[in-house]
C-alpha cells in the first residue's frame, strides 16, 4: 500500500495530521510539501482536483479532512 500524504507545515490541520503519524510512530507514509515544490502541488490538484490539505493518497486515491485521516491511520 502506498501511503502519501500532501501538506504544508503552517497548516494547523496538516501539523494535527503530522502529528498523529509521529506520535504512532509510522514510516510508510512519504510526505510531500506543497508550498516547497511545486510538481507535488501541481500533482495533488491534478489527482484530487483541488489544493486541498491534508490530502492523504492511498494508493493514488485521495482522501481530505484531517479527523478521516486520522481514523483511517488509526484502522489501518
Amino acid at each position: 500500500m502506498k501511503l502519501e500524504l500532501y501538506m504544508f507545515d503552517t497548516c494547523p490541520y496538516c501539523r494535527k495530521v503530522i502529528n498523529e503519524i509521529q506520535m504512532s510512530g509510522r514510516k510508510d507514509i512519504e510526505f510531500h510539501d506543497i508550498r516547497k515544490n511545486e510538481d507535488d502541488r501541481k500533482r495533488l490538484i491534478e489527482v484530487g482536483g483541488k489544493e486541498q490539505v491534508p490530502c492523504l493518497f492511498i494508493d493514488g486515491k485521495p482522501m481530505y479532512e484531517s479527523d478521516d485521516i486520522i481514523a483511517w491511520l488509526r484502522a489501518n
